[in-house]
């Protein structure tokens, strides 16, 4: 098969715009996500200002326009062509990461960025997140008949396992985690042996352990989450900043742009810690509506993903499912940093962080659920979304 193919538009896959009929999309979480997306923006340029003053916005609008003039191209390949392009994408997001470990620039004690021409960076574990979800996406789809059989699918996390590895070796310790949960969560939902499921259990766990215990600054990041006073100029001191910014914003906040602790108290206030940005100056109100929406574009993405699965399209179903998952564990990480109760992993809040390839991999993943849902719909209206040598589906 000829990879340069896959994106190809031919008759059969090309099945015009499907943002031309409101009916043929979930138009609530188009806007939602354009939504959030936009109050990401507003949110950047206010955490930064005290660093950068609208360079960083700048630069997060040139990620954004980016992100949206290729989801505009991607919302019309179907989901069989994302199926067979994944050997090829995670043959990419692997050499990327290979790439990363020889070549790769450091940053907040890890190294995660690969140096593009004309100044950009690229952060291929970002794009590997997404990658692990089709990886098992496909693989699911492939070998929904044979989960039970040890032989033929002892060899399903290698891939995973090697991409985790090369990302390990960066110390990138919360994308690890990521991918780690994601691929559990996805067996899990795929209803694995429950002593296999058990097995990849305790490995991650005790990966995730080794990885710790191996790591000063991890250690005493782990010994100061929860009680960062313990340690108020160490390792506890962003996570003390974030609680005190929390505590300033009370319940209606102290307006937008009037944070404090982003004045140099907060080192990632645009990034890792954005949200406690948001609680001080927009206040509990503000922070409890933004969890409220996650929460409902998470269960949005599994009844996407369940409605998939009642078509027998394992591929798209996986898919929602997975994205659902990456959101949940990102935006729960992220937040829970902010509020102490994890320890510091370096995660962005998904659409509304700064940071170029975490915006644009986001931005690709929610337009991959929309053409799940956008299938899901063809599917119940009698039209065909499988390759023509395929079986089409039908309702019941």
């Amino acid at each position: 098969m000829n990879p340069f193919r896959l994106f190809s538009f031919s008759q059969t896959s090309y099945n015009s715009n499907p943002l031309r009929n409101g009916s043929h999309y979930d138009k609530t979480l188009l806007w939602l996500l354009l939504g959030l997306l936009c109050f990401g923006l507003v949110m950047v340029y206010s955490a930064s200002i005290p660093r950068e003053g609208s360079g960083y916005l700048v630069r997060q609008g040139k990620y954004a326009i980016l992100g949206l003039i290729m989801c505009y191209g991607l919302i019309r390949i179907p989901m069989w062509r994302w199926q067979q392009a994944t050997k090829y994408i995670l043959g990419l997001s692997i050499f990327l990461l290979l790439l990363t470990y020889f070549f790769g620039t450091s940053g907040g004690g890890a190294r995660r960025w690969l140096l593009l021409p004309f100044g950009m960076r690229v952060q291929p574990s970002e794009i590997f997140k997404l990658v692990t979800i089709m990886y098992m996406a496909d693989f699911f789809k492939r070998k929904i008949n044979i989960l039970d059989d040890y032989k033929r699918v002892l060899f399903v996390g290698v891939p995973i396992g090697l991409g985790v590895f090369l990302i390990s070796l960066g110390r990138d310790l919360g994308s690890m985690v990521v991918i780690g949960a994601t691929f559990l969560a996805l067996m899990f939902l795929a209803s694995m042996p429950q002593k296999w499921f058990i097995a990849s259990v305790l490995l991650s766990i005790i990966g995730t352990v080794l990885a710790i215990v191996t790591s000063g600054f991890r250690m005493l990041r782990m010994g100061s989450f929860g009680r960062p006073w313990k340690d108020p100029s160490g390792a506890g001191y962003q996570n003390l900043n974030a609680l005190v910014a929390m505590e300033n914003g009370s319940l209606s906040g102290q307006g937008l742009g009037n944070s404090l602790m982003k004045h140099g108290y907060l080192p990632e206030a645009h990034n890792d810690f954005i949200f406690s940005v948001i609680g001080e100056e927009l206040g509990f109100i503000a922070i409890f509506t933004l969890i409220v929406i996650y929460l409902w574009i998470v269960l949005r993405a599994f009844q996407i993903g369940k409605r998939a699965e009642s078509l027998r399209l394992h591929f798209n179903s996986f898919i929602a499912f997975g994205i659902g998952i990456l959101i949940a564990l990102q935006s729960v990480i992220h937040i829970g940093v902010n509020l102490s109760m994890l320890p510091n992993k370096g995660l962005t809040l998904p659409l509304i962080s700064y940071g170029g390839s975490s915006l644009i991999m986001t931005m690709i993943a929610f337009t991959m659920l929309l053409r799940v849902d956008y299938e899901n719909r063809r599917v119940i209206r009698g039209y065909p979304v499988t390759p023509p040598e395929e079986p089409q589906q039908h309702t019941h």
